[in-house]
């Protein structure tokens, strides 16, 4: 039966196709960089981003009585992640494609500590490796900006 946090968790169903992690965060990219190109402002895209981010564990902890502890079909996450990326960075297509595939390479690698948040409890730990691999990303795109690599 599906509810309406398996709906979430899985981005409106993207968690069942193969490599949904990598669409869900590819189909993140494109709402960001036009809602930033409407003129939107960055405080909202943090709300925004807070709020899927707090949707996820909900969602994930949830659905784990069904799909088993971080099932591939949960994508939330790497919609979250991919929000915390892009977060105060200047959305342009390089910073946009750069964090996307920064963030894919740290979710998928997981180094510097973040599989080992994977262990947290329900929810928190579906999505803190994702929020970990999205705070790393943004660094790392503040860095770039800082050098003024774009």
């Amino acid at each position: 039966m599906m509810t309406v946090q398996k709906i979430i968790a899985s981005c409106l169903r993207i968690g069942y196709i193969k490599g949904g992690g990598t669409i869900a965060a590819a189909i993140v990219c494109v709402p960001w960089y036009l809602t930033w190109k409407t003129g939107s402002h960055e405080w909202l895209t943090l709300a925004i981003t807070a709020a899927v981010t707090a949707l996820g564990i909900w969602t994930a902890k949830g659905v784990e009585k069904d799909w088993g502890k971080d099932s591939s079909r949960v994508v939330i996450d790497e919609a979250a992640g991919m929000m915390i990326s892009l977060l105060f960075v200047p959305v342009t297509i390089p910073y946009v494609i750069t964090g996307f595939v920064l963030f894919r390479l740290l979710d998928i690698t997981k180094p510097l500590l973040i599989r080992k948040t994977e262990s947290l409890p329900g929810g928190w730990g579906v999505m803190m490796d994702d929020i970990l691999a999205g705070v790393y990303t943004n660094l790392l795109l503040h860095t770039i900006m800082w050098l003024n690599v774009f």
